[in-house]
């Protein structure tokens, strides 16, 4: 009898490039590999691809551009392994140009195409920024992480990631052409921050259109509780973007955020590119590789709560702070 093996999907994104997400995706691959579960990597930073040079793969294998333009190969085809045992992974593709820039039909492909694929976990590293298509591939899963740094731009960031991703999701709760998607379609260039405007606001307005609205989109938010990871701090001083973060988030968005973990700066990252060995992989002994694991280690404990988690007191950022206190400088 064959054992049946639940996947989990992770995407994983961040509110712009720059802040490391391609880099800490494949060390997370590698813990959780190294944890003893098969690990699926797909590249799906469209228009950008590399996190082949994060794993140390060579850039000969055809990618992600044979599933969209219809070149006869399955996604399950395109599976390469890594030096890593049950690490897995799948080339992103720029072989094709116009990857950047797909039709709903074609992403409606892809992730058909990865709810065929087996393995523990499938973690798709996602381009930076909010354009439809990473929003679409981030909302394919409640259990998306967000990376930020500490910059306040990083941050501001990945609030609007947030608010994108929640418009999105409004967005696809109703028909086409309906009167809801036009009103959220309205209201999707406005800028909560700016304004007095909650998503309370929106849903107030919304009743007046469809009694029932009001109860597709909750049903529909209940389970989005993206997790973030602050990367590339330096001192528990940087945590404090975190709180404001969760502040804003809860203020305008009305919902909650998880901090799953803090990654100190570490100058062992860029080496460990050049040197096309994942740091966790080649020094796992390292800062950086410990709190990687320990976000492994609580990821895999948030992914089995089963329920939304409360942080009311930042206890979550709080815990971090001993994390944060070794890359003190």
């Amino acid at each position: 009898m064959l054992d049946f093996i639940m996947t989990t999907i992770i995407p994983i994104a961040s509110g712009k490039g720059g802040v490391g997400k391609t880099v800490f995706a494949a060390n997370l691959g590698v813990s959780l590999a190294r944890h003893g579960k098969t690990v699926i990597l797909i590249d799906l930073d469209l228009g950008g691809s590399n996190l082949h040079t994060c794993l140390g793969v060579r850039n000969r294998h055809p990618g992600i551009g044979y599933v969209i333009y219809n070149k006869g190969r399955s996604l399950e085809s395109l599976v390469v392994p890594t030096d890593i045992p049950q690490l897995h992974f799948i080339p992103g593709d720029t072989l094709f140009p116009g990857t950047a820039n797909l039709p709903f039909f074609k992403k409606k492909k892809i992730l058909s195409e990865i709810g065929k694929l087996v393995a523990d976990y499938i973690l798709i590293d996602l381009g930076g920024g909010s354009t439809f298509n990473t929003i679409d591939f981030f909302l394919v899963s409640n259990t998306g992480l967000i990376v930020t740094n500490p910059q306040t731009t990083a941050v501001l960031n990945a609030y609007a990631f947030i608010k994108s991703s929640i418009f999105r999701l409004l967005y696809r709760s109703f028909p086409p052409r309906s009167e809801e998607r036009n009103f959220i379609k309205a209201h999707m260039a406005n800028r909560l921050e700016g304004s007095d405007l909650t998503l309370t606001d929106i849903l107030e307005q919304l009743k007046h259109l469809s009694p029932e609205a009001e109860e597709v989109i909750r049903e529909n938010l209940s389970g989005f509780h993206p997790r973030v990871v602050m990367n590339m701090g330096k001192s528990q001083n940087d945590l404090a973007l975190g709180a404001k973060l969760r502040h804003i988030v809860r203020k305008n968005l009305e919902i909650e955020i998880e901090y799953i973990g803090f990654v100190g700066y570490d100058d062992a990252v860029d080496r460990s590119i050049v040197e096309r060995t994942p740091l966790c992989a080649g020094h796992p002994e390292s800062n950086f590789a410990s709190s990687i694991d320990l976000i492994r280690e609580k990821l895999m404990e948030s992914l089995n709560f089963g329920e939304q988690r409360l942080f009311d007191d930042d206890e979550d950022i709080k815990d971090l702070m001993g994390d944060a206190d070794e890359f003190s400088l």
